[in-house]
């Protein structure tokens, strides 16, 4: 009896992890993958050329913000977010179309400690600094967003436009 239960428990693990990657996410066991380009570019190459753009995160007044929010590049230009938290609390930064970034949204409320391990997408703690290295592929106006649940709607998103 004990070792049919240790098999269907390892056939329940097995199966919730072959889930778990097959599903859109973010850490391992989240397995979310931007490996393919996505409407809004791809992942930079490390070798080449970036150009370097600072983006802060803040809270004030009782809005939360990235300055600047506002940024605007050119089609296939390769940028080096780098991103820095002033907070007092977790904040992220997730590159993607309106619509995607939404939806999104909507599954971070679902799974708030959700973490990202995406090339997209970065959380930070209070004082903590990182970087995306992203190359802008195709036209069009995207977004930032911090997708923590209540941060969007505190003001905590921005645009992207690529000409």
């Amino acid at each position: 009896m004990k070792a049919s239960m240790l098999i269907a428990s390892s056939i329940v693990c097995a199966l919730l992890a072959g889930t778990a990657l097959a599903s859109p996410g973010h850490k391992p066991g989240d397995g979310h993958s931007h490996a393919e380009e996505a409407p809004y570019g791809r992942p930079g190459d490390p070798k080449k050329p970036a150009r370097v753009v600072q983006v802060v995160f803040r809270e004030q007044d009782g809005k939360m913000l990235f300055l600047p929010d506002r940024l605007r590049f050119k089609r296939g230009e390769q940028v080096r977010f780098q991103l820095r938290n002033t907070g007092a609390i977790d904040h992220e930064f997730v590159v993607g179309t309106l619509e995607e970034n939404l939806a999104h949204m909507k599954e971070m409320e679902k799974n708030p400690d959700m973490e990202h391990d995406d090339p997209n997408a970065l959380r930070l703690k209070p004082g903590a600094t990182g970087q995306i290295l992203w190359q802008f592929t195709k036209a069009g106006t995207f977004d930032f967003s911090c997708l923590i649940p209540g941060h969007r709607e505190a003001g905590m998103f921005g645009a992207i436009v690529v000409e």
